[in-house]
């Protein structure tokens, strides 16, 4: 799953008191949708919110700290354009939520629309939200000037009742959160900790490398669970494979690892190193390295990785401005364990993505018998942008932290340059709510 957000701990275990952790297991049993409905707000009309169908305008709402008293008057407010600090994608790339220093907020992608958001009476800051599906369950950390919450915790937001219902306390800070339906894995700047979702039972601690990105991914397929997290090296990946008890580690690259991303079942892997020329697509079972694609020759920092649902494509966003869409040849079987720079041939026909000097292979450079991408989208370069499939075929969504969305289509015929179809800035939105 991509993000954007602008020493090992021994966690708390123990949830807050306050907010006893056996209120999850109902919730994730149940799966209900979010509604944007503070608690004394009785819907009209058979008011739903939390629908792709439904047009009716988001509403604001303000909750206040669980100290103060809240003021009745701060039920409905006007804001003014509050400062970006995290965007993420849920699970099936349905929904993005995004962190500012006042809230967070969700959005529909398809149609394109704002569900709900949640402003602090304090202006609190939230760093992360991460969602689980469409379910009103979240996680979230504190970020920004004045965070909401500290930094050290993990607090899971029950969007039914306004509130959170769990905590989880560490030592160091959060640097990122994913969630499955069963699961909680959190991922601080050396480790990363799995909890069970229903009790907030602590299962496992992974030791990795020096990891400031938060850099983790977890499949979404139920009755199979892969982690995948940097391993103790550089340029190591570590693969859990919950269901069969196996670790499995991969040299991905020589440098660092800078992304990665796995596809939903957790079958494939994604990865990139801080060079950002090449993307390598790995095997989670064995380790074999399937394909490797270029982004291009000069250095890119890259920001995110994204495989479709069905595997057959690959996406790219980085520094250099460009969005590229690569095709997935996993089809074709294992293409080879040798995770070297180079790769063995492949019969391929002659398409967009292969480069059009492959004739003279193993005379001129590599960098001419690369992949290259079917279809691109250019976008402002040094601006950060994360990019997911949409759910309409061949389609890309684009979320950049200066809120700007993207809704484009490629042509996997004739590749090219892709075409816009939608564009807002959910910063400044074209209605005031």
């Amino acid at each position: 799953m991509s993000t954007l957000s602008s020493v090992s701990s021994q966690p708390n275990q123990n949830p807050n008191p306050n907010f006893p952790s056996p209120m999850l297991e109902p919730y994730l049993e149940q799966q209900q949708e979010m509604h944007p409905d503070p608690p004394d707000y009785e819907p009209q009309n058979d008011d739903v919110f939390y629908s792709d169908d439904n047009n009716n305008p988001p509403r604001s709402f303000v909750f206040p700290d669980p100290d103060p008293d809240p003021d009745p008057d701060l039920n409905l407010v006007s804001r003014s354009t509050p400062k970006l600090l995290h965007v993420s994608f849920n699970q099936d790339y349905g929904c993005f939520a995004m962190g500012t220093d006042q809230g967070f907020r969700i959005y529909n992608c398809d149609p394109f629309r704002e569900i709900f958001r949640r402003d602090f009476d304090c202006n609190g800051g939230i760093g992360t939200v991460e969602m689980l599906f469409r379910c009103n369950i979240l996680a979230l950390v504190g970020g920004g000037e004045t965070p909401q919450y500290p930094l050290n915790k993990v607090m899971i937001w029950d969007d039914h009742q306004s509130r959170c219902i769990g905590e989880l306390s560490f030592r160091s800070e959060v640097r990122g959160v994913r969630l499955r339906r069963d699961r909680i894995v959190v991922v601080l700047e050396q480790k990363i900790f799995v909890y069970n979702f229903a009790d907030l039972k602590l299962l496992q601690q992974i030791e990795t490398i020096a990891n400031p990105k938060g850099l983790c991914a977890v499949s979404q397929v139920a009755g199979s669970f892969v982690l995948v997290c940097p391993g103790l090296q550089k340029g190591q990946v570590r693969v859990e494979h919950y269901t069969s008890k196996r670790s499995k580690f991969i040299l991905a690259h020589d440098s660092r690892i800078a992304c990665f991303t796995l596809s939903l079942d957790g079958n494939l892997l994604a990865t990139a190193s801080s060079k950002g020329t090449l993307v390598r697509i790995f095997n989670t079972d064995d380790g074999t390295l399937l394909q490797e694609v270029r982004r291009g020759a000069d250095r890119a920092e890259i920001y995110s990785l994204a495989i479709s649902p069905t595997a057959e494509w690959l996406a790219v966003s980085s520094d250099k401005g460009t969005v590229h869409v690569f095709n997935l040849k996993v089809s074709l079987g294992n293409l080879g364990s040798d995770s070297s720079d180079s790769l063995p041939d492949r019969n391929l026909a002659a398409t967009t993505s292969s480069s059009s000097l492959s004739f003279i292979k193993g005379v001129l450079p590599k960098y001419f018998n690369s992949e290259w991408s079917v279809a691109q989208f250019r976008l402002l370069e040094g601006a950060r942008y994360i990019v997911a499939f949409g759910h309409q075929k061949n389609t890309v969504v684009i979320l950049g932290l200066d809120g700007s969305f993207y809704r484009c289509k490629f042509d996997p015929a004739t590749g090219g340059e892709m075409a816009q179809l939608d564009y807002h800035n959910f910063l400044k939105p074209e209605e005031a709510f």
